[in-house]
């Protein structure tokens, strides 16, 4: 290794500030290892030197950035298992990447944090018509004007075909040539930080895909022997030789942070993320984020289907120290309340009033109860947790596509429950989270596609299949005739998203919930136990939010049924606060701008009157002097 070879990362191509390549790799099972440089018609064979551990490096002093290249592992050429860009896709060559030569206009957020914010998911290759990067920056602006403030970019690594979702990554350094080059990326998220946007990156340290990967010719030691995975072999995190492997994913959530100025990540399914080491990886995953981004903070949030909230609890504490969960729980009791609806992994969701309080008050509705659809206990206790570490939401990708059709959830339940719905999550004190299109009424569905060989392409038909029969309705021959062919372009095409049939009702409804959110203190203090829940009804409930300032609480009164009309609740939750004489219209989910009509008095000095498939906020009135008792 030269005496003057910088690196910032443990593996990959890096190119020298004073010129020249240095690169790197992990390859203890060939026999022969070469690096492999294009120079025209005569590939430029390269030694490489040996160092301890399996590790193989080399300075070229001749190449630079753009140059293309390739090892040679027993006579194969293969990419490099840390390239930093494949122009040509997965069974290309590498290309070496100088992330120097973009020059940042924008500074990153410097006091970022999970609280107050509003994440929006994007899928790239669907966002936009022309599903790239510098398409994608065209509609920033609308994403701001809707109150959005942080970007959560479902995964990019680089995958084989035309079209997929991202979680079958091959090359977990290369941003898909499919968006864009790396620097169009860079451009993506600079020009995000000027309008005021946090972006943050899914990345999926669980698995690799299916088709592509190279790295069992490098060392069948990155795959473990001793861990289950449903998606194919799970990385190894603790068995033999598993240090590289640790340092190889480690560095890769740096590496995101550091060279693209993410805002953080969002990590997937982190149930099998397989770790029975001391020091668990997603622990050290988070400790080289934060370390990468040095003074400015950043926000990592996971996946956790079993809703083990070790991920977010301090690491000194036992946790692996991120700072949110996505919030399934919430999810499935509200969609069995606007649908009705109760199968598959919905079984156990009622989607009754108290359980939507709950959900408001603790997170998860199951903290290590049974659990009937999986007869086993689920979930963890949740106390002494933010709210803001619980990301609420009413659509996701997978959720969307797991209704078979990738219908969107506005177009299966009534309208007006549907704006009620929406007011409730945006509303908890949460952090909530829209799916794109969601914000202007989007009715291109989200469904599962993904661009395979076609060998490959029937498996992963019938296993999206099988998949979506655990829900009964889609199990009969009808339901799975019409299923969509996930390798069909057509599949891929009719889920982007049109611009151009924005729906006015649902954008201001989005934009003025936000905007309340956001200028209210009940909603925006996020504050653990300042929020109460009484049912009124089968079908109808009260939130109370308490701030320090009476003038400044909060009564969200939500119904999914008919109309309620009572003299009086004999629920303290309804009184005013001290020195008040009643209640006033705030906000109502039936504002003829959100395509309601109108809002009567909800409650007065003849009784309550709660809209059917409404919700409405109130706001402390005093509009008598109040005489003392």
């Amino acid at each position: 290794m030269s005496t003057t070879t910088v690196r910032r990362f443990p593996v990959g191509a890096e190119a020298q500030p004073s010129g020249g390549t240095h690169f790197r790799v992990w390859a203890p099972a060939p026999r022969n290892v070469e690096l492999v440089i294009e120079r025209g018609e005569r590939p430029c064979p390269v030694a490489l030197e040996r160092e301890t551990d399996g590790y193989y490096s080399a300075f070229v002093g001749n190449a630079g950035p753009g140059d293309r290249y390739q090892y040679r592992i027993d006579g194969q050429l293969l990419a490099d298992p840390a390239s930093r860009f494949q122009p040509e896709g997965p069974f290309g060559p590498s290309q070496v990447i100088d992330p120097r030569h973009y020059r940042w206009t924008a500074p990153a957020p410097q006091e970022l944090a999970i609280t107050n914010q509003i994440v929006y998911e994007l899928h790239v290759g669907t966002f936009t018509a022309g599903g790239t990067w510098t398409t994608a920056i065209e509609q920033l602006p609308a994403l701001v004007e809707t109150g959005i403030t942080m970007i959560e970019v479902m995964p990019v690594a680089e995958f084989p075909g035309h079209f997929g979702w991202g979680y079958d990554g091959v090359f977990p350094f290369a941003p898909t040539r499919l968006y864009g080059t790396p620097d169009e990326f860079r451009s993506f998220v600079d020009a995000a930080h000027a309008v005021g946007l946090a972006v943050i990156l899914d990345v999926v340290y669980n698995h690799l895909g299916p088709d592509g990967s190279v790295f069992s010719r490098f060392s069948p030691d990155y795959f473990a022997r001793h861990h289950a995975n449903e998606w194919g072999e799970a990385l190894n995190f603790d068995g033999p030789s598993s240090g590289p492997v640790r340092e190889y994913f480690s560095s890769n959530a740096g590496y995101w942070i550091e060279e693209f100025h993410l805002d953080g990540l969002r990590l997937d399914a982190t149930q099998a993320i397989h770790d029975d080491s001391p020091v668990h990886v997603i622990e050290e995953i988070a400790r080289q984020a934060r370390g990468a981004a040095g003074s400015r903070p950043i926000v990592l949030i996971a996946e956790n289907e079993p809703q083990d909230v070790r991920q977010v609890r301090p690491a000194g504490d036992g946790g692996f120290g991120l700072d949110a969960l996505w919030n399934d729980d919430f999810h499935h009791s509200a969609v069995v309340a606007l649908t009705g609806r109760r199968e598959a992994y919905y079984t156990d969701h009622r989607g009754g009033p108290q359980e939507l309080i709950s959900a408001a008050k603790y997170g998860y509705l199951f903290q290590g109860q049974r659990y009937a659809w999986q007869k086993q206990r689920r979930g963890t206790p949740t106390r002494g947790l933010p709210p803001a570490a619980f990301v609420n939401f009413i659509e996701n990708h997978d959720q969307i596509a797991n209704s078979g059709d990738g219908s969107r959830l506005h177009t299966r339940t009534a309208p007006g429950s549907y704006r009620a719905m929406s007011a409730l999550f945006v509303l908890m004190p949460g952090t909530p989270m829209l799916f794109q299109g969601q914000e202007f009424g989007s009715e291109a569905p989200f469904l599962y596609f993904a661009d395979h060989k076609p060998e490959l392409a029937a498996a992963v038909q019938r296993g999206r299949a099988e998949f979506v029969s655990q829900f009964t309705s889609l199990a009969s021959a009808e339901g799975q005739s019409r299923l969509a062919p996930p390798h069909d372009p057509r599949t891929f095409e009719r889920c982007i998203l049109d611009w151009g049939a924005r729906r006015e009702t649902h954008v201001r409804l989005y934009r003025d919930l936000i905007a309340m959110r956001k200028a209210d203190a009940a909603f925006s203090q996020q504050r653990a136990g300042a929020i109460d829940g009484a049912v009124l009804g089968p079908q109808a409930f009260a939130l109370r939010y308490w701030t320090d300032a009476a003038d400044d609480e909060r009564l969200l009164l939500v119904n999914f049924g008919t109309d309620i009309t009572a003299g009086s609740f004999a629920e303290p939750l309804i009184a005013p606060p001290p020195g008040y004489t009643g209640w006033a219209l705030r906000w109502s989910s039936d504002h003829p701008d959100y395509g309601g009509i109108g809002t009567p008095d909800v409650i007065s000095e003849r009784g309550c009157r709660i809209p059917g498939h409404s919700a409405v906020v109130l706001r402390p009135e005093n509009d008598r002097p109040e005489t003392e008792p």
